[in-house]
């Protein structure tokens, strides 16, 4: 594997979903064993801890028009993709939009559904504000809205891949990420009930996963070590079950790459016992000193990808490239609604 690039078969993208969820396959590292993930209790332990990303997926692409500026002139068709809440009540958002080009500050552009949206700003970056009131956004959304699939899914946008692009314990009352926390997409309720039954417990973040997940570092970020902003919340009983499962020698494992980066940044920020609820920049990459994680559970990512560099920090780049080798010759499914790993932190 060159610096986090590896060539993937084309027939090991998976376009759809296992059903059922817990029948995907599951890879753990460093024993190189493979079971299902319905068998992830019997690889827990009683006392480990379990740390769930319970934002929710929103419809966030959005199509409507901006009216000709000159009569005889056509309306121009427009589309965005809201990829960040500039609000906690989700009525401004930066977002990318076609064409951006055609857009001046103060435009209203008229959405699907009788609604309306206002151009705040064009450069750096496009940020509008929805018309509507704010009690009224999610459901506008799941309405009118249209989940943006990453682009290597060739599937519809029909109501069971929309249920399928959720986690069963997404929170509603938390929706604002425009991608999904796949490492949880395999939980169903009978690996929880197993889970509980065995002791081994639950704690939720949020982190509102926006676009900029399907895109590859850019030189600046390199530089600077620092990625595109997300909101994240760690709330206090989460510290307080983290900090308890530390005392007690149990193991820290969240459920993706986005709740690893949401507890490391609480850790960063010096284990707050109220938590948090701010922005992360952070880019975990080797060298990065792990603070909380000691396994994580994740899919397999795309090349090149931020992700792919987190796991290279987690379990060390020549063990990435092991790991990636056997899950391809074995022919495991890749990306978001491929297999997973169980991985034990060696770095």
């Amino acid at each position: 594997m060159q610096p986090y690039q590896y060539e993937l078969p084309p027939h090991l993208i998976a376009h759809t979903a296992a059903e059922p969820r817990d029948s995907a396959r599951l890879l753990s590292w460093p024993e190189m064993s493979e079971t299902t993930f319905r068998s992830l209790p019997s690889l827990l332990k009683a006392g480990d801890l379990l740390i769930l990303n319970t934002s929710k997926v929103i419809p966030a692409r959005l199509y409507g028009h901006r009216p000709a500026r000159q009569v005889g002139n056509p309306d121009i068709p427009v589309e965005f993709l809201l990829h960040r809440p500039l609000k906690p009540n989700l009525t401004e958002w930066q977002t990318f939009a076609k064409p951006a080009r055609r857009l001046k500050e103060g435009d209203t552009v008229h959405l699907d559904g009788a609604a309306t949206a206002t151009v705040l700003t064009t450069q750096p970056h496009v940020s509008i504000r929805l018309n509507l009131p704010p009690q009224d956004i999610p459901a506008y959304l799941e309405n009118h809205g249209h989940t943006p699939l990453p682009p290597y899914i060739h599937a519809e946008d029909t109501a069971a891949t929309r249920a399928r692009y959720q986690t069963v314990y997404a929170d509603a009352t938390k929706p604002g990420s425009v991608a999904a926390p796949t490492a949880g997409l395999h939980f169903t309720p009978e690996v929880f009930a197993e889970l509980e039954a065995k002791g081994i417990k639950t704690a939720a973040v949020t982190l509102h996963v926006g676009a900029g997940t399907f895109l590859n570092p850019t030189p600046e970020q390199l530089a600077s070590g620092t990625l595109h902003a997300e909101y994240a919340m760690l709330p206090p009983e989460t510290a307080a079950a983290i900090a308890a499962t530390k005392r007690a020698g149990g193991n820290v494992i969240p459920v993706g790459t986005t709740a690893l980066r949401t507890i490391e940044t609480w850790a960063k920020l010096g284990s707050p016992a109220e938590g948090f609820a701010e922005d992360t920049t952070l880019f975990i990459r080797p060298g990065y000193q792990f603070k909380v994680a000691d396994r994580l559970l994740t899919n397999f990512h795309l090349p090149g990808s931020s992700l792919l560099m987190l796991v290279g920090a987690f379990i060390g780049e020549d063990n990435l490239e092991k790991l990636y080798a056997h899950a391809i010759a074995q022919e495991f499914r890749f990306y978001s609604f491929g297999d997973s790993s169980l991985l034990t932190r060696q770095a």
